[in-house]
């Protein structure tokens, strides 16, 4: 099964090591490339929002399942998705693999601090990775004029950690510029990369519970993690309405 419908949004039903061989296909042929790393979260923000919904649909070349919660939605939609593919996953993994490649690199997003901390240890432990840009995610510009921006750089990959929906309005700029580029929004991946935060134990992720994890650290988290019982009353209402 190619493809799985949540609610909508068309995931990519492959494991990490077909993504990975799908990609440095795309990147060696130079294919302008955008991936969207979806949970939950980004589902219900979608069906809210039209213009979002858009780009998942007709900009987006790829979509992984990034949450345990899109896993165990597929299942009970009795189309289950093979892996959870996670952004941070495949985000670490293409830095190794544009160190090893020398590629060219843009990022943009999270705080000032952050993006220092990254420059630092790209240097230090990525260092034949072509760093054509380093931004962090406070600029007042227009979309497209960052669009622009990045486009001037010729880079082979683009990470954007704006949070969603507005990384995905950046990337789809691009994607429909037809940038030969890889490009993936991110999200917290620069804090966790950075070591700025700390991702949860293999324990922790072993036993799907990551987001509880998250939620301890942070409290605050737990506003969003209300959309939770509302995508799984979503997805049961969608298995009915298909019986």
């Amino acid at each position: 099964m190619a493809k799985v419908n949540i609610l909508g949004v068309n995931f990519d039903n492959k494991s990490f090591t077909q993504f990975q061989n799908e990609f440095i296909g795309r990147i060696n042929a130079h294919k302008s490339t955008l991936i969207v790393t979806a949970n939950p979260e980004i589902v219900m923000a979608a069906n809210e929002n039209p213009e979002f919904m858009k780009i998942l649909t007709y900009d987006a070349d790829y979509i992984t399942a990034d949450g345990i919660g899109i896993v165990k939605a597929s299942q009970i939609l009795k189309k289950p998705i093979k892996q959870r593919v996670t952004g941070y996953d495949l985000f670490v993994w293409l830095m190794k693999l544009a160190n090893e490649r020398g590629l060219r690199v843009y990022l943009i997003g999270a705080k000032p601090d952050v993006i220092h901390a990254i420059q630092a240890k790209i240097a230090r432990d990525y260092s034949d990775i072509q760093l054509v840009g380093a931004e962090d995610g406070y600029f007042n510009e227009d979309l497209e004029l960052v669009a622009y921006q990045i486009e001037r750089t010729e880079p082979d990959l683009v990470f954007a950690a704006l949070g969603s929906p507005r990384q995905e309005q950046l990337l789809s700029i691009l994607r429909k510029n037809l940038l030969p580029a890889l490009m993936m929004g991110v999200g917290g991946s620069f804090d966790v990369f950075s070591g700025k935060a700390k991702r949860a134990p293999q324990i922790w992720q072993s036993a799907h519970l990551e987001w509880f994890y998250r939620l301890l650290k942070n409290p605050s988290r737990y506003k969003r993690m209300l959309v939770l019982p509302r995508f799984v009353n979503e997805v049961y209402k969608s298995k009915k309405g298909k019986e």
